[in-house]
């Protein structure tokens, strides 16, 4: 279940959309994307197929397609206003089952909005979602405290502790650091000091 909050117009215009009160810039996710194909070029995965999950305005879509030209992108949303003006594919992470995995799995800034049980079994997800690269990030009770911009970040979300996400995360993935984690058993070398385990 998600926090009450209603994913529409106004939501999406007051924290993506109007630039005096986004959460993030165009310039911010670019970067972001670059350091993801970094890593999966570092590493040395093929990266056939991408799934952002929780894509929202896609903002990673462009720039991953053009840093990965050969790997299908494919974003899922669970606003039906998205859904209709991007024409991503709608659904929720705690339950999608697509027919393939894929290589690189997106979710950032993502499970927030899910409560502890909805967020648990998404969590649980990503190891039938990803086969190679998990790029993970929520926004955490420290972050709110510490990192964030509280006049441009939502409020209304469930903010836990860095561990209830480590823990979960860790039965089927090794975290390497930055936001990045390899899935158990995955055939891909990454030097000690380069990772936290």
């Amino acid at each position: 279940m998600q926090a009450q909050r209603a994913f529409d117009p106004q939501y999406y215009r007051r924290y993506y959309y109007d630039p005096r009160t986004a959460v993030t810039t165009r310039r911010e996710m670019q970067a972001r994307a670059r350091l993801i194909a970094a890593f999966t070029e570092h590493i040395g995965l093929p990266v056939r197929r991408v799934l952002d999950a929780g894509c929202g305005t896609g903002m990673l879509r462009a720039p991953l397609k053009r840093l990965l030209p050969k790997a299908e992108y494919v974003g899922l949303e669970t606003s039906e206003y998205l859904c209709r003006r991007y024409g991503w594919q709608s659904g929720r992470l705690e339950d999608y089952r697509p027919a393939k995995p894929f290589d690189l799995v997106i979710c950032y800034d993502v499970l927030q909005y899910l409560d502890a049980q909805g967020a648990a079994r998404a969590l649980a997800n990503f190891a039938r979602l990803c086969r190679g690269v998990l790029y993970f990030s929520a926004l955490t009770r420290r972050d709110w405290q510490w990192n964030c911009d509280q006049t441009r970040t939502d409020p209304h979300v469930h903010r836990r502790a860095g561990r209830w996400y480590r823990l979960r995360l860790q039965r089927n993935f090794r975290e390497v650091g930055t936001g990045f984690w390899l899935r158990r058993g995955v055939p891909l070398t990454v030097w000690e000091l380069e990772s936290r385990f």
